[in-house]
């Protein structure tokens, strides 16, 4: 049985303050493929546009309860969990709603730990083993609760000029809440996306994140790959919509290589211990 220092659930947030990085289509099929191999995951979409709620079916007529009503103490985090067609994936919906949350909160003493508290009761591990939070791309009040209720952050980083100049101002927003709000806020790993290895830039870009964060950033790359950007549009990940394409076995080897480090941490601290 785990230590109650090292819980049986690990809460992911999947977060880049630069926007059209494939932080949402990650969490989207990184949830997917860690489901795939065994993991039980709720993905809550924290993002008030509710791209991954869309991008996994579902409707706005499905959405009954949401983050909004969990933030707001109106719910309880398990009242708003929507089943996905995925097994093994179920998730928290977003809606507009959520845009107004830093408003409605107001002075509240707890504003910045509303999601770690309503995640308190899923901590023993038993319903799900991975949560993933989708952040919207700007540090506001969802992303700090997000990383408030964290255990670390999963980076992912599109293989483009200003990949590192983005990456800098993350990793000082990763400082600012790991000294304010949560001190074990770790850094999971830093995943290149939209990888194009007929660009040379990419593999530019791939040399010098890799140079600056060495082990940090995962072996493995989510390619560009024309099946991952249509899936969005069936409502489907794409390990549903296209299991054999490059981008779905990329994500599978992803979420091998996530769970793999995540039992290299539990070992060493074992080992500490």
């Amino acid at each position: 049985m785990p230590a109650k220092s090292d819980p049986a659930l690990r809460v992911l947030v999947v977060a880049n303050q630069k926007g059209g990085v494939g932080k949402t289509t990650t969490a989207i099929n990184l949830g997917t493929a860690l489901a795939a191999v065994g993991e039980k995951v709720l993905l809550i979409d924290s993002d008030p546009q509710g791209n991954a709620s869309t991008g996994l079916g579902v409707g706005r007529a499905q959405r009954r309860h949401t983050l909004y009503d969990v933030l707001m103490g109106e719910k309880r985090l398990t009242e708003a969990v929507v089943t996905t067609t995925v097994p093994g994936l179920d998730l928290i919906p977003s809606d507009p709603d959520l845009s107004g949350v830093e408003l409605e909160l107001g002075q509240h003493a707890r504003r910045s730990f509303k999601l770690r508290d309503a995640l308190e009761p899923l901590r023993d591990g038993r319903r799900y083993t991975y949560v993933l939070i989708d952040c919207p791309p700007s540090l506001n009040l969802l992303t700090v609760n997000a990383m408030a209720a964290a255990d670390a952050v999963l980076v992912p980083l599109q293989c483009e000029f200003f990949a590192l100049e983005g990456l800098s101002q993350l990793m000082r927003t990763i400082d600012l809440v790991r000294g304010s709000l949560n001190p074990r806020l770790e850094i999971q790993g830093i995943v290149l996306t939209m990888y194009d290895r007929r660009n040379s830039l990419s593999e530019q870009v791939a040399g010098d994140v890799r140079t600056h964060f060495g082990e940090t950033v995962y072996q493995t790359v989510i390619p560009r790959n024309v099946r991952v950007s249509e899936a969005p549009s069936f409502g489907k990940p794409v390990l549903v919509y296209d299991l054999k394409c490059a981008g779905s076995q990329a994500y599978l080897r992803l979420a091998r290589e996530v769970v793999l480090r995540e039992r290299l941490r539990r070992n060493t601290q074992l080992e500490v211990s």
